[in-house]
């Protein structure tokens, strides 16, 4: 009797010959696989070319699948498989494919867990420091992917009174990410893309700050002083401005901003597209 497995099925037992960890030989007789294909029947799902073998042409595609994660991962990693290495990022894609296989028709959210899972992979350099860049390198990811919100324009800066600024809540769009890192990858991301090898800034502690954005289909990566960061935390976590500039010096005996450093970090967020909308009491600009 021919073997009649339902498509469901057999896309299963196709996905665990192309992903299993041990080759296409040891996959073909791992017990799971058994169950939907026996071996002696691989002629019935799969047929021979003139130079292959049903089995031999499944390695094929054994063999492509690490290679087409290693390109899909390497795409959003760049910074990350250039401080491991190739060899060093080939390990490390093959161990998390196991854990995280592609589950999905696309891959573009296939290296979502790559940050947690490079602070406790075996035999990883410096694990601390390649969890941050690829924190970094995730957090680009997501911001190119995000949603397309218009930012504040001028004419609704304009459309608030200066006594108003103050009790003024601004709401960031959706391409955009606040972060803060012991490392210095921000500056290890930008050395790898200007391929300045001379560059690489050693991986030791240097707390930095950061703020993402996307405008006009490109992605930015503005530096921040700490107290910039904390106070435009505090502005996309809700607080108005007269709140936010007021808790800056209650920060570890911390001064507060000088009127010209508000002005020019004001200056460069709304320039940049950072804000979405201003809002008064509950009423959106």
């Amino acid at each position: 009797m021919a073997l009649d497995l339902p498509l469901e099925r057999m896309q299963r037992w196709f996905q665990g010959m192309v992903v299993h960890p041990e080759g296409c030989d040891a996959a073909l007789v791992a017990p799971e696989a058994e169950q939907e294909v026996p071996l002696e029947r691989l002629r019935e799902v799969i047929l021979p070319s003139r130079t292959l073998t049903p089995a031999e042409r499944l390695e094929i595609y054994h063999g492509m699948y690490p290679l087409r994660m290693q390109e899909a991962l390497a795409s959003d990693y760049p910074a990350l498989e250039h401080f491991l290495g190739d060899d060093g990022f080939r390990e490390l894609v093959m161990q998390y494919v196991q854990e995280f296989p592609s589950r999905n028709y696309s891959l573009n959210r296939l290296g979502d867990h790559v940050p947690e899972f490079v602070r406790s992979a075996p035999g990883i350099k410096r694990p601390e420091f390649c969890h941050e860049l690829a924190r970094l390198e995730l957090a680009i990811s997501q911001v190119f992917d995000a949603p397309e919100v218009p930012a504040l324009t001028a004419e609704q800066i304009a459309a608030v009174a200066p006594e108003d600024w103050e009790r003024a809540r601004l709401r960031p769009i959706a391409a955009f990410r606040l972060l803060s890192f012991r490392y210095p990858v921000n500056a290890y991301v930008q050395s790898v893309r200007d391929e300045d090898h001379a560059g690489h800034p050693k991986a030791r502690l240097k707390d930095t700050w950061l703020a993402l954005y996307r405008r006009s289909y490109s992605v930015y990566r503005l530096e921040l002083s700490r107290s910039a960061h904390d106070l435009l935390r505090d502005l996309v976590e809700g607080a108005t401005l007269g709140e936010a500039v007021a808790a800056a010096p209650r920060r570890d005996g911390r001064r507060a901003p000088q009127e010209e450093e508000l002005f020019r970090w004001f200056r460069d967020w709304v320039s940049g597209g950072i804000f979405a909308s201003v809002e008064l009491d509950g009423e959106r600009r």
